[in-house]
């Protein structure tokens, strides 16, 4: 008689495999991952990103629109949908940065979490997302101003002071109010410039 064995070890459960920046830009090199995809590398995971919507765009294209003008007087660099490098296996890409100037405006190296001002993420189907995930990123590695235009409530929510992988102070801004940055407080912008008042198919009265 036959007897059949089946061994039993310990500690082989599936795990996910975690990258690397350098594997992450790897893969795109070698194709993998290609120009047209949206991704970005968050906590080792390679994170597919929902297609942008013609709101999210526009909101993506004021906001730029917006803080031109520190940009035209040197006092900040403007990036839009750009890769923040925050450590060996997190390069998220926020929708719009205010980065501390540079001479080489980042030519030699990735922007770091020292060198942002101020992050927005405009959020749709990404809200739950956004605010779950990339915040406690941002909050963890101390990330000053983050603000998440959250478009389905039509406000905009703004998180400062990071303390222990958290923001210690949120507040919320909506449409007929202005919103300021806490490194330049003298810009005042509308918050319906940069979200929009109403909704699509939606009548002022």
């Amino acid at each position: 008689m036959t007897t059949s064995v089946v061994a039993h070890h310990v500690g082989t459960q599936p795990r996910r495999r975690l990258f690397t920046v350098d594997e992450y830009y790897a893969m795109a090199d070698a194709g993998i991952l290609t120009q047209d995809e949206r991704v970005e590398l968050i906590d080792g995971e390679i994170m597919v990103m929902a297609p942008i919507g013609n709101e999210h765009a526009a909101s993506v294209d004021i906001g730029t629109d917006l803080f031109a003008p520190l940009m035209v007087a040197a006092r900040a660099t403007v990036r839009v949908q750009a890769h923040l490098r925050l450590s060996e296996r997190s390069q998220p890409e926020p929708d719009l940065m205010l980065l501390k100037r540079r001479d080489d405006f980042y030519r030699h190296r990735a922007p770091g979490a020292d060198d942002v001002l101020l992050l927005i993420e405009v959020s749709d189907s990404s809200l739950s997302y956004d605010r779950n995930v990339k915040l406690a990123l941002y909050a963890r590695f101390n990330i000053p101003e983050v603000w998440i235009a959250n478009i389905p409530a039509r406000v905009i929510e703004v998180y400062i002071d990071p303390t222990d992988g958290d923001y210690a102070t949120s507040r919320i801004h909506r449409p007929g109010e202005t919103i300021t940055p806490t490194a330049f407080d003298d810009m005042q912008l509308p918050v319906s410039r940069i979200i929009g008042a109403l909704g699509d198919g939606e009548v002022e009265e």
